[in-house]
């Protein structure tokens, strides 16, 4: 009875602590931003069920009966996952493609101080897509509000496109990363920096 509470506490304990970073059978990320990561359970799962190859582990183990494993923390798919070529259209997306600057000023925000403005305003019949709508600030849309661009002098500074997903991808791994990435982790997200001499 100990030892079943002592495993259920040991899992517990490890739930959110150590994911894996799951990688397309080019070893390069299946997403960037979000960052494509699993649970640790759902690693083991893949490996036993042979779906991905074990690149790295954590120096952590976890005893099951008569077994222990380590855990995985960088996991490589044996099937190439091809990636969407059209991305959703979401919020997070247009963010995204506009690399979380205001088309408007020109000023980098966190998400949370941005919204999204229609180009051509819904009211004069603009729609909700790719081409028409792009990040503002939140002074920037109240101040173009719902007029057109010439009317209101307010001009997006890229013209606004329906980005491929390899866009968002390249897009995603220029962002900055959290600082709580396990050092393993790091050989596959960092292959287009400069090396250091």
């Amino acid at each position: 009875m100990i030892s079943i509470v002592l495993f259920e506490v040991q899992i517990m304990i490890l739930d959110n602590q150590y994911p894996a970073l799951l990688l397309n059978a080019d070893f390069q990320p299946v997403q960037m931003h979000p960052l494509s990561t699993i649970t640790w359970q759902d690693a083991i799962k893949a490996v036993f069920s042979d779906r991905v190859t074990v690149v790295e582990e954590y120096d952590v183990d976890i005893h099951s009966g008569h077994q222990t494993w380590r855990l995985p923390s960088v996991v490589a798919l044996k099937d190439y996952v091809r990636r969407d070529q059209t991305p959703t259209f979401s919020r997070y997306n247009v963010y995204l493609r506009d690399q979380f600057t205001c088309q408007y000023c020109g000023k980098p925000f966190e998400t949370r101080h941005l919204t999204f403005d229609h180009v051509i305003p819904r009211a004069a019949g603009g729609v909700s897509s790719w081409t028409n709508v792009v990040a503002s600030c939140s002074p920037c849309n109240h101040r173009k509000g719902s007029k057109l661009p010439a009317e209101a002098k307010m001009f997006p500074l890229n013209k606004p496109v329906a980005p491929s997903a390899w866009d968002l991808y390249a897009r995603g791994k220029k962002l900055p990363r959290h600082g709580n990435l396990h050092d393993s982790w790091r050989d596959y997200l960092y292959w287009d920096s400069e090396l250091e001499a």
